[in-house]
C-alpha cells in the first residue's frame, strides 16, 4: 500500500512539474506518451528556450513530441528562430504546432524544420486521420532556413521562413476547416526516434495576435506594446518592457544606460534593462508624439508637440535640455514634425507643409527659430519622412517616393545631389544612420502597403545595411509599423537598436 502511494506520489509531482510554465508558454508536456520523456527550459537572461523531445514521429494518426504551449483564440502569428543541438540526425523536427487538443490523435497544422533542411507545413484534418502535406517539400541546403512562422488567418493556417538575413519566404498556406477557435499553439520537439532525447534552442519567439485591416485604433482601442533591444549583427532580440497600453520611438540615452521614449503625451526613461518608465520634464510640453531626438553632442532633447491655438495649432518643434525642463519654440507654423538634428547642434531638420497644401517637404532651420529653409520641392503624390543628418553632417538621408514606391534618399545638407539608395519592391521607411556613420537600420513595408502611408500593425521587418554601399539585410521579423523606429534609436557603440512591437487588444 506504501509503495502503491508513494508512485502516485510521483507521477503527481512529475506531471505538475511538467505543467509547471516556462517562460511565455503557460504548458509543458509530452504529447502521446513517448518512450523518454521530454523537458523545456527558459534562460530570462538571453529570452532563450531549449526544448528537449523523443518520440517517434509526427505522422500518420498519432503523434509523440514535446509540447511547449499556451491557448489562444481568433488570428495569430507565431515567429520564432530555431537552432538543432548536436550532429545532424535526418528525421528530427522542430517547430510551430497549432492543436485541436492534446490528445495525441488530434487535428493540427505544424510548420517544421528536420534535421536534413526539409522544411514543410504538414496537417491532420480530422481526429485519427494520416497526416498531410503539400508533397512539394522545400529542402534547404546550409544554412537551413533558421525563422520559421506559422500564421493563423481565419481557417487559413500560412506557413513561411526565412535564411538568416533574408525575407520571409512562403512555404505552405492550408484552410483547417476542423480547427477550432480556441486552440493549443506553441514549440515543438521531436526526435522521430524513440530511443532518443532531441534537443532545440529557440530564441525571438514572439505571439503576436494581430488585427484585421479595416482595425481603428483611435475607435477601437490600441494594441499592447512591447519594448524591445535588438543586436543588429546576431539578430538576438530582448523584450525590456511588455504593457497593455500604447507607446513609441524610442531613443538611446548617451550613457548608452536608458532609452527614451514617448507614452500618453508625455517623454519617459527607461533602463536598458527594464524597470519602471521615469517621466521627464518637458514643461508646457505634454501632447508629444514619437518624434523626439537627441542632439549629437547629448545635451538637447528635440521634440514634435502638438501646440493648441496659435496658427491653427498642429505638430511644432521645440528644443529643451536633455536633464528636462521648458522647451524653447522653433517652428511657428503648423505641422511640423522633427527628425534630426545637425551634426553642430544648432540645427533641425523636420517635415512640414506650408502655405496650405497637402505636400510634405523637408526643412531645416536654426534652433533658435526663424526662416526655415525648403530643401524639397515635391509634386502632388509625392512625399518625403524621417530626415536625418549623417554624424559626420556631410548628409541628410530620408526616405522619398519620387521613383514610385517608398525608398531610401540621401542629399547634401543644401537639398543637392538628391540620390537615391535602395531600389527594392518594399516600402522602406525611416532610415536611421549609426553613430559610427557605417550603417543605416530602417523599417521595410511589403509592397502591398499604400507607399505614402506606414500604417500601425502591419507584418513589417527592419533591415540592416551599410552606408557605404550594399545589399540590405533582414534584422527582425515583427508585428509593427507605426510608432516601431520613427527616430534613430542607435546604441552608442552600433551595436544595437532598440524598437517597439506590437501585439493583441488593449
Amino acid at each position: 500500500m506504501k509503495k502503491s502511494i508513494l508512485f502516485l506520489f510521483c507521477i503527481l509531482v512529475m506531471t505538475s512539474f511538467a505543467q509547471e510554465p516556462v517562460g511565455i508558454f503557460k504548458t509543458n508536456k509530452d504529447i502521446g506518451s513517448p518512450k523518454l520523456a521530454g523537458s523545456a527550459s527558459y534562460n530570462p537572461d538571453n529570452q532563450t528556450y531549449t526544448i528537449s523531445g523523443a518520440g517517434y514521429n509526427i505522422w500518420f494518426g498519432r503523434d509523440e513530441f514535446h509540447y511547449l504551449y499556451n491557448k489562444l483564440k481568433g488570428d495569430f502569428i507565431l515567429t520564432a528562430n530555431f537552432s538543432f543541438v548536436g550532429d545532424n540526425k535526418i528525421h528530427r523536427k522542430i517547430g510551430w504546432m497549432v492543436r485541436a487538443s492534446d490528445k495525441d490523435n488530434a487535428v493540427h497544422c505544424s510548420a517544421v524544420l528536420h534535421g536534413d533542411g526539409l522544411t514543410a507545413m504538414q496537417w491532420r484534418e480530422l481526429e485519427n486521420a494520416n497526416m498531410r502535406d503539400p508533397e512539394d517539400e522545400i529542402f534547404a541546403a546550409k544554412p537551413y532556413y533558421s525563422v520559421v512562422q506559422l500564421e493563423r488567418s481565419g481557417k487559413t493556417m500560412i506557413m513561411r521562413a526565412a535564411h538568416p538575413g533574408e525575407p520571409l519566404q512562403l512555404i505552405g498556406k492550408h484552410v483547417m476547416e476542423n480547427m477550432p477557435d480556441e486552440v493549443l499553439a506553441g514549440l515543438i520537439m521531436c526526435s522521430h526516434d524513440p530511443e532518443v532525447v532531441e534537443t532545440a534552442k529557440i530564441w525571438n519567439v514572439r505571439i503576436d495576435q494581430p488585427v484585421a485591416e479595416s482595425y481603428n485604433p483611435n475607435k477601437e482601442g490600441w494594441l499592447g506594446c512591447r519594448m524591445e533591444i535588438l543586436n543588429v549583427f546576431d539578430g538576438k532580440r530582448q523584450v525590456i518592457l511588455d504593457k497593455a497600453g500604447r507607446f513609441e520611438a524610442p531613443n538611446w540615452m548617451p550613457d548608452g544606460k536608458k532609452l527614451l521614449f514617448n507614452m500618453d503625451g508625455s517623454i519617459y526613461k527607461i533602463p536598458v534593462e527594464g524597470g519602471e518608465p521615469e517621466k521627464l520634464n518637458t514643461g508646457s510640453a505634454n501632447h508629444n508624439n514619437n518624434d523626439h531626438v537627441i542632439s549629437f553632442d547629448g545635451k538637447m532633447l528635440g521634440i514634435s508637440n502638438h501646440r493648441e491655438g496659435l496658427n491653427g495649432g498642429g505638430s511644432t518643434v521645440y528644443v529643451l535640455p536633455l536633464e528636462g525642463g521648458e522647451p524653447q519654440l522653433v517652428t511657428q507654423d503648423t505641422p511640423s514634425y522633427l527628425h534630426g538634428w545637425a551634426a553642430n547642434n544648432k540645427e533641425v531638420v523636420y517635415v512640414a507643409q506650408r502655405n496650405g497644401s497637402n505636400i510634405y517637404n523637408i526643412y531645416k532651420n536654426s534652433i533658435k527659430g526663424g526662416n526655415e529653409v525648403a530643401l524639397t520641392n515635391n509634386k502632388p503624390k509625392e512625399h518625403v519622412d524621417g530626415c536625418e543628418y549623417s554624424p559626420d553632417g556631410k548628409y541628410i538621408y530620408y526616405n522619398g517616393s519620387q521613383s514610385g514606391t517608398m525608398q531610401l534618399w540621401r542629399m547634401k545638407p543644401d537639398g543637392s545631389e538628391k540620390e537615391q539608395i535602395t531600389f527594392d519592391q518594399y516600402n522602406n521607411w525611416f532610415p536611421h544612420i549609426s553613430p559610427d556613420g557605417k550603417w543605416i537600420a530602417y523599417i521595410s513595408f511589403d509592397p502591398d502597403i499604400e507607399f505614402n502611408s506606414h500604417p500601425s500593425y502591419k507584418r513589417v521587418t527592419l533591415k540592416l545595411m551599410p552606408t557605404a554601399g550594399g545589399a540590405p539585410k533582414v534584422i527582425a521579423y515583427l508585428y509593427g509599423g507605426q510608432g516601431t523606429i520613427n527616430v534613430n534609436s542607435w546604441s552608442p557603440d552600433s551595436k544595437r537598436i532598440a524598437f517597439v512591437s506590437n501585439s493583441g487588444k488593449k
